[in-house]
């Protein structure tokens, strides 16, 4: 009898002891995207940005902290190198010069860059142009500022910015377009695209890129920052330049290292960031651009998501004038995470009596462009400061 027990009590453990082992999820990742873990929706209600600003604060006490911890995640060095700038090429254009110039962009690595100069003899406000991602690497700061013609080299990539230019800003140039105006106009490629990048560089390349960088104690977004700072102080330094008014103006991924700049720059005193603001949590869906590795790189700063969300780092730019324009049909941004990032940054400007320095535009049906309207809008609103 004892062992009939035992047996049945062994059974009974047996079976136990399979059903816990059946206790566990099999499938970690989820299914539709195939790139987010089954638990992320966790992952995000733990998502405090603990710097992030709060209803109350003291703004210049948060914006000394969160400035401080943004530049420890961002910024991994202090570059001090001469900028030693040559110029290599030159040519006419209509009220203005464009020049192909060389400057050190960093301690190690001296870039190509278009420059724009006003005619006349005088210090011009300026601006630094932040080309975006698009995934398209064979052209960068030929997006926002026309390239020459005087080479093959050039006129492939006059064809292929023209077309660019059709698709997304209505066949202009919005770096030609300031220069018009009277401003000084820089821009230069980011790592990775234009004259800074190789054949056979494609969106798969920028996972690589992104893990080389990370094992050499920097990464992708820091690099691209890092410059996007020196290269406003290389403009801010120029003897054409008037040094109290520099702007920065990005579309895309432009406008993500235009926000990011003017919170990081004392060289800039006014930013334009068209189509890229939203909030963490809601790009962390299925689909989004921003979880999917590869461009995200280009975006991504480790730990970061710990202490600054988005607009909080934005808002570290305040008091400084800056203008966001989005549209609702942006397929990169939810318009959702759009809305929410303007009342936050609504907030910081307000806490820092700075509320009419700071615009928020919202286009109905816009999609993911920057138009002739919409830079007549950003740039207007630049000669109203500057001017």
């Amino acid at each position: 009898m004892k062992r009939i027990v035992s047996v049945a009590l062994a059974a009974a453990m047996t079976f136990s002891a399979f059903a816990q082992s059946k206790d566990y999820v099999t499938q970690e990742i989820n299914s539709p995207d195939r790139s987010l873990p089954t638990f992320y929706e966790s992952l995000k209600s733990r998502m405090e940005f603990r710097l992030g600003w709060k209803d109350g604060a003291n703004p210049k006490k948060w914006k000394k902290e969160g400035l401080a911890k943004a530049k420890e995640l961002i910024l991994f060095d202090e570059d001090k190198t001469p900028f030693d700038m040559v110029v290599i090429a030159s040519e006419k254009r209509d009220g203005y010069t464009a020049q192909k110039v060389v400057f050190n962009i960093s301690q190690d690595t001296r870039t190509l860059a278009y420059l724009l100069i006003p005619d006349g003899d005088k210090k011009f406000p300026a601006a630094l142009m932040l080309h975006d991602h698009g995934s398209k690497f064979t052209i960068g700061k030929e997006k926002m500022v026309k390239p020459f013609g005087d080479t093959e080299a050039d006129a492939d990539k006059l064809k292929q910015t023209e077309a660019w230019s059709s698709r997304y800003f209505e066949n202009t140039f919005p770096g030609d377009e300031l220069a018009k105006r009277g401003y000084v106009v820089l821009s230069f490629d980011a790592l990775g695209w234009g004259d800074r990048s190789v054949a056979g560089f494609k969106t798969d390349s920028q996972q690589a890129l992104a893990s080389n960088l990370f094992n050499m104690g920097t990464s992708f977004a820091g690099i691209i920052a890092q410059e996007d700072v020196r290269a406003a102080k290389f403009l801010a330094s120029l003897p054409q330049v008037d040094k109290k008014k520099v702007a920065c103006i990005g579309f895309s991924m432009g406008g993500f290292r235009s926000w990011q700049l003017a919170a990081l720059s004392d060289d800039i005193s006014a930013g334009v960031a068209v189509c890229w603001m939203g909030t963490m949590v809601n790009h962390m869906k299925p689909k989004d651009g921003q979880t999917k590795g590869q461009s995200a790189f280009s975006m991504l700063h480790p730990y970061i998501a710990r202490y600054l969300d988005y607009p909080d780092v934005a808002g570290l730019a305040a008091p400084k004038y800056m203008m966001f324009i989005g549209g609702t049909d942006d397929g990169v941004n939810p318009t959702d995470g759009t809305q929410e990032a303007y009342e936050k940054m609504k907030k910081i400007w307000a806490a820092n009596k700075a509320s009419d320095k700071l615009e928020t535009i919202l286009i109905e049906d816009g999609g993911h462009e920057f138009l002739p309207p919409q830079q007549k809008t950003a740039f207007d609103w630049l000669d109203k400061i500057f001017k």
